[in-house]
């Protein structure tokens, strides 16, 4: 199960869209941010007791662990902001308090440190995610997914890794070559694949017979139909 939250905690991110700027963005104050640990603890005891087997923290898609990392768009100047020690403060609580609740071995956290929050990057990636990897050794999380475009991945995958004692998982737009590479370069302990296993359901088997893969349908992502574009991309039949 994926834990997220959407709080926008500064007029720095306000996105352009006028249905994500209404109501205008305030900063949190610092007697709000234990709430929103506190939110983050509770839906991952909710899920655990819902039967899932783990929780993945996604700290991308602009959403407010992203908000805090980034320092184009945070403009704190408290605890929470500055420093890069500063803003992966609230990551690691929310992450440390989740850790604490249902084990440290049932948490997994997705990353992607060269993306943008509203058009804003990071202005130094590489010492934000190697600063946040080895705290993230330290509260023992199981791995940490980490969603790059793949020609960007290799040199920051590898000061992560010697950062993170963890499983650490690449992902971003690979194929079964580029995957096996990543692997044998150890750069990556595992791969994941997204649009490809959408498209291909028994991607495994493509794999293992070099099959030809079908196309993603990128018109069809994220619709509200429980078939199209999810369940109705052809099976392989292997005699």
């Amino acid at each position: 199960m994926v834990l997220n939250n959407q709080h926008i905690f500064s007029k720095n991110c306000a996105p352009d869209d006028s249905v994500y700027a209404k109501p205008t963005p305030r900063q949190l104050s610092a007697n709000e941010i234990p709430f929103i640990v506190d939110d983050f603890r509770i839906a991952a005891r909710n899920a655990i007791e819902a039967g899932f087997d783990g929780v993945e923290i996604n700290t991308t898609n602009s959403f407010i662990i992203e908000q805090f990392l980034n320092d184009q768009v945070n403009d704190r100047t408290d605890e929470y902001g500055g420093s890069i020690e500063n803003r992966c403060r609230l990551a690691l609580e929310i992450i440390g308090a989740v850790a604490r609740e249902i084990g440290a071995d049932k948490v997994g956290i997705n990353l992607s440190f060269l993306s943008e929050v509203y058009g804003k990057k990071n202005s130094n990636p590489e010492a934000l995610a190697t600063y946040l990897a080895s705290e993230l050794t330290k509260l023992g999380v199981l791995y940490l997914h980490v969603s790059e475009p793949k020609e960007q991945h290799r040199n920051y995958l590898k000061s992560i890794g010697r950062a993170f004692e963890g499983t650490l998982i690449a992902s971003g737009g690979y194929h079964k070559t580029e995957g096996n590479e990543a692997i044998a370069e150890s750069y990556a302990d595992l791969v994941s694949f997204g649009r490809l296993f959408l498209a291909n359901p028994d991607l495994p088997k493509r794999f293992e017979v070099n099959a030809p893969l079908n196309k993603h349908d990128r018109s069809t992502f994220y619709k509200t139909d429980p078939t199209l574009g999810y369940t109705d991309y052809s099976s392989l039949e292997v005699a």
